[in-house]
C-alpha cells in the first residue's frame, strides 16, 4: 500500500577515480552560493589563477574559494594569468602529493576540476559547444555513428550465472553495479526493443482462424530463435458509436494485438557462455486503446488459486490480460505455459534457464508469466524477471507468493518514472518498511492489506537509476522520457554506482536516444549532433519510441 519516493539526487562535479573504488566527492571549487554573474574575461582569468595557486600550495585538497574576494579582485583589473596555466599543475612522482594520486590520470583530474569550475557562467552554453575539443567531437561522432557502435564486453559467466540470475538476490552486484551485470541488463532490454519493433511494423491483427501463426522479430541476439509469438487480449471492448465516431482508428481498438515473444538461445558458443541454455520470454508496454483501459482497472483482485486460505492479490485489469483468450487465440497464461513445457521437454537433461524481461505494461505481465510458468513443471528451471519501469502489481500476499516459489525479480526504476509509483496509496516503500519494523503499527497495516482494494506492494531487489545523473539527457526531462525504454538503456549503461556520476566510458549508442527524445538531450549535443551532418533518420532505421 505504497507509493515510491523521489528521492532528489546530489549532483556531483568531482569524482576521483581510484583502482576498485567508487568513492564520489561533491566539488568545494563550486559552492552552492551563487554571486552576480560576472561578463568579464578578467573575472575568469582570475578565478584559474587562484585555482593554481590553491593547487600548488596544497596539491590534491582544493580548499574552498572565497568568490567575493575573486569579485573585488577582478574589480581593480588584475589580470596576471592565462587559461593555460592549469594545465601545469602535476604531481611529481614519487613525492607525497603523487604518491596520493597514483591511480590518478592528471588529464582526467584537471578535466574534472575544470568542470567543477561551473564555467558556463561565464560563456553561453551555444558557445561551449562550439568550443568542444576535437577529442570530445569524435567521441561523440562515434557514439551517434551506426557504424561504430560499440558494447560492453561480454564476459564468460560459467559457473557464476546463477548470481546474475538472481539466486542470491544480486547481493553485492547492484551498487556498484558490476560489468557482467551491466552487460546482461541491456541486452535482455535490447530483447523488448524487438518486441516494440515487431508489434509497430505490423500492429494489426486479423481475427480470423489461422492467422495468429508467429512473426518475423529482429533479435538483436543472433544467437537466440524465436519459437512462439505470444498475445494477449482485453475482456473489454469500446462502444460501438466509436467506431462511428472515429472509423479509422483500426488496431487501436482491436481487442487482441501481439504482446511478445518467447525465444531460446540455439548457439553452442553462446551457451557454453552463459553457462546454461536460457528461454527469454520479452513483453512490450502498452499500446492499443484497450490496453490503456485496462491499465486503469485497478482494483485488488484474488488471484484464482486451488487453496482458499490464499490472499494474493493483484491488479484486475493486469490479470485480465493476462488470461483472457480472444476469438480463435489462446489466452497469454496458456500460450506461454505449454510453450515452456515444450522447451524444457526438448532440452530436457541441459542446464536451463527462463528469463522473462518487460517494460511498462510487460513489467506488470512478467510478474504474472514467472509466477505461472515457475510451476508449470515439476523440476521448473530457474525463474528470473528483469524489468524496465514496472507500475506495482500486486500485494504484500502475492509478493511472498513470489518469493515463495523462488522467483527472483531485479526492478530498474527511474527515480523520475511515475509508472513505477502507481497504483497503491501515498505512502512510500521506505516509510512503510520502517513502520512495520518498529513494531508500532504493524498489525494495522497488516489489517489494511488484507481489506483494502488498493494496498499494494513492490516485488523484488530494485536497482535506482536517476535521469538527473546524465550527462546528455536535460535534468527537467519530460515524464515520456523518464519512462522511455532506450531512456532506461542509456542510464543503466552509464551507472556505475548509486553515489557516483555516470561513467565516462560508457559505450551504448546515442542514435537512437536522440532519435526519440532530440527534445530532452541537452543543447550542446543535439547542436554538434547537427553540426557533424548526422542525417539521424536516414542512417538509422528505428521504430516508434517506446
Amino acid at each position: 500500500m505504497m507509493i515510491g519516493a523521489t528521492l532528489p539526487a546530489t549532483n556531483l562535479h568531482f569524482y576521483q577515480a581510484r583502482k576498485s573504488s567508487f568513492r564520489c566527492n561533491g566539488s568545494p571549487l563550486n559552492p552552492s552560493r551563487k554571486g552576480n554573474p560576472v561578463n568579464t574575461q578578467n573575472m575568469t582569468k582570475k578565478h584559474l589563477s587562484n585555482l593554481e595557486k590553491l593547487l600548488q600550495n596544497q596539491s590534491m585538497k582544493p580548499q574552498l574559494l572565497d568568490l567575493n574576494k575573486v569579485h573585488q579582485e577582478s574589480s581593480n583589473g588584475s589580470n596576471e594569468n592565462n587559461i593555460n596555466n592549469i594545465s601545469s599543475v602535476t604531481p611529481q612522482v614519487g613525492s607525497k602529493e603523487g604518491k596520493m594520486c597514483t591511480d590518478v590520470n592528471p588529464t582526467f583530474v584537471g578535466k574534472k576540476l575544470l568542470e567543477g569550475l561551473n564555467l558556463s557562467r561565464y560563456w553561453p552554453e551555444h558557445k561551449v559547444a562550439e568550443e568542444m575539443s576535437p577529442r570530445h567531437l569524435n567521441r561523440l561522432k562515434k557514439m551517434l555513428s551506426s557504424s561504430n557502435i560499440e558494447y560492453s564486453p561480454r564476459n564468460s559467466l560459467g559457473s557464476r550465472w546463477k548470481e546474475y540470475h538472481g539466486s542470491n538476490d544480486w547481493l553485492g552486484l547492484i551498487d556498484p553495479l558490476n560489468e557482467n551485470l551491466r552487460r546482461e541488463l541491456v541486452r535482455y532490454g535490447e530483447f523488448i526493443q524487438a518486441a516494440y519493433h515487431c508489434f509497430h511494423s505490423n500492429p494489426a491483427t486479423c481475427e480470423d482462424e489461422g492467422t495468429w501463426g508467429p512473426r518475423n522479430v529482429a533479435l538483436p541476439d543472433k544467437s537466440y530463435k524465436v519459437t512462439k509469438s505470444l498475445y494477449a487480449t482485453s475482456s473489454i471492448g469500446l462502444p460501438k458509436w466509436v467506431d462511428d465516431v472515429a472509423p479509422d482508428l483500426g488496431w487501436m481498438t482491436q481487442r487482441s494485438s501481439w504482446i511478445g515473444y518467447v525465444a531460446v538461445c540455439d548457439d553452442r558458443s553462446e551457451i557454453q557462455r552463459m553457462g546454461r541454455r536460457d528461454i527469454v520470454i520479452a513483453l512490450r508496454g502498452t499500446a492499443t486503446c484497450l490496453e490503456w483501459g485496462e491499465n486503469f482497472r485497478d482494483l485488488l483482485v484474488q488471484i484464482p488459486t486451488e487453496t482458499e486460505t490464499e490472499s494474493a492479490k493483484v491488479e484486475y485489469g493486469f490479470l485480465s490480460l493476462f488470461q483472457t483468450a480472444g476469438v480463435n487465440v489462446p489466452s497469454l497464461a496458456e500460450s506461454v505455459v505449454n510453450e515452456v513445457q515444450r522447451l524444457i521437454e526438448q532440452y530436457k537433461g541441459e542446464s536451463l534457464s527462463i528469463t522473462v524481461t518487460g517494460h511498462s505494461l510487460g513489467a506488470a505481465l512478467a510478474l504474472l508469466v514467472a509466477d505461472e510458468v515457475s510451476t508449470c513443471a515439476p523440476d521448473a528451471p530457474p525463474v528470473a524477471v528483469f524489468s524496465f519501469g514496472g507500475p506495482r502489481v500486486g500485494n504484500r500476499s502475492f509478493a511472498e507468493r513470489l518469493n515463495s516459489k523462488n522467483v527472483k525479480v531485479l526492478r530498474i526504476v527511474n527515480n523520475q518514472d511515475l509508472i513505477t509509483r502507481v497504483p497503491g496509496m501515498f505512502v512510500s516503500e521506505e516509510l512503510d518498511k520502517k513502520l512495520r519494523e518498529s513494531g508500532l503499527v504493524s498489525g494495522v497495516l497488516n489489517a489494511l492489506d488484507k481489506s483494502m482494494p488498493w494496498a499494494y506492494a513492490h516485488v523484488g531487489t530494485e536497482l535506482r537509476v536517476d535521469t538527473r545523473m546524465s550527462p546528455f539527457l536535460k535534468p527537467d526531462a519530460d515524464v515520456a522520457c523518464c519512462h522511455d525504454l532506450e531512456a532506461y538503456l542509456h542510464l543503466v549503461d552509464g551507472y556505475l554506482a548509486s553515489n557516483c556520476p555516470f561513467r565516462a566510458n560508457a559505450k551504448r549508442s546515442l542514435a537512437r536516444l536522440l532519435n526519440e527524445q532530440k527534445p530532452n538531450i541537452k543543447r550542446l549535443y543535439t547542436s554538434k549532433g547537427k553540426g557533424l551532418n548526422h542525417n539521424l533518420e536516414r542512417e538509422h532505421s528505428f521504430s516508434a519510441p517506446s
